[in-house]
């Protein structure tokens, strides 16, 4: 499965990061106990929440599926080193590994947080392989440690059935994006990306994208099984997720 390629990576860092911008000050609410540990990012993209991570000191391994999404937060953390030295700024305290990683097959390496925004597993392909990257998340979790993700619950593809088209546009980027339910459990993204080509035109990509829904009632169950005292619900903090997703958060027992 190819995740995220340039075009699309690129839109996605300019037009969309917001999202977790918005969940950051939850998370790191949720973070404080581990202050000083080891936090796992599942699916930085290309280092939105990641940067908010660095600012609050937390060691940080951020991975990503994707190889274009972390060549964008290799840059982007590299400039934010730059201007705080040309500012004489203190640079973030925290210090970051960028690593390339695809669930559920690829080890999560032991750490006292996990963290993800941007429902990052429910990219996998069926609701099988979300269980077993759940479970590879519970058991990389040292004692203390603590789970901040969202997640597509079922009601994310009922409330977006009679939607079928989204566009947005930026300075030097455009995207379309076509939806479908296949099936109660599936929801699909077909996205075409418009940036410049560097010749004076705009060139054009295409990208299909299927998220599973789940049940995300039977999470912490799923989760309490492997030692993760775990609760479902619809946001970080004071921050609201968009209808149908939902945040799920546990301490490890």
């Amino acid at each position: 499965m190819e995740y995220y390629q340039h075009d699309l990576a690129l839109v996605h860092a300019r037009g969309f990061g917001q999202h977790a911008d918005r969940c950051a000050p939850g998370i790191l609410d949720l973070l404080a106990p581990v202050r000083g540990g080891l936090v796992v990012e599942v699916g930085c993209g290309a280092g939105a929440l990641t940067r908010h991570l660095l600012a609050a000191g937390h060691r940080v391994i951020a991975t990503d599926a994707s190889a274009a999404m972390l060549a964008l937060a290799a840059d982007a953390l590299a400039a934010d080193a730059l201007a705080a030295d040309a500012l004489a700024a203190d640079a973030p305290d925290g210090e970051v590994e960028l690593r390339q990683l695809t669930l559920p097959d690829d080890r999560l390496p032991a750490a006292d947080a996990i963290v993800s925004v941007g429902h990052v597993i429910s990219y996998l392909p069926d609701a099988a392989a979300v269980n077993r990257a759940l479970v590879g998340m519970a058991e990389a979790l040292r004692p203390g440690g603590v789970l901040a993700i969202d997640i597509c619950d079922l009601q994310f593809g009922r409330l977006r059935a009679g939607q079928d088209t989204s566009g947005r546009v930026g300075p030097d980027w455009a995207v379309i994006a076509e939806y479908s339910t296949p099936a109660p459990e599936v929801f699909v993204r077909d996205i075409t990306t418009f940036v410049p080509d560097g010749a004076g035109a705009w060139r054009r990509s295409r990208e299909r994208h299927e998220n599973v829904l789940v049940d995300t009632s039977l999470i912490p169950a799923l989760l309490g099984a492997h030692g993760v005292a775990a609760r479902v619900g619809s946001a970080f903090g004071t921050a609201k997720l968009p209808p149908g997703m939902r945040a799920v958060t546990g301490i490890r027992t």
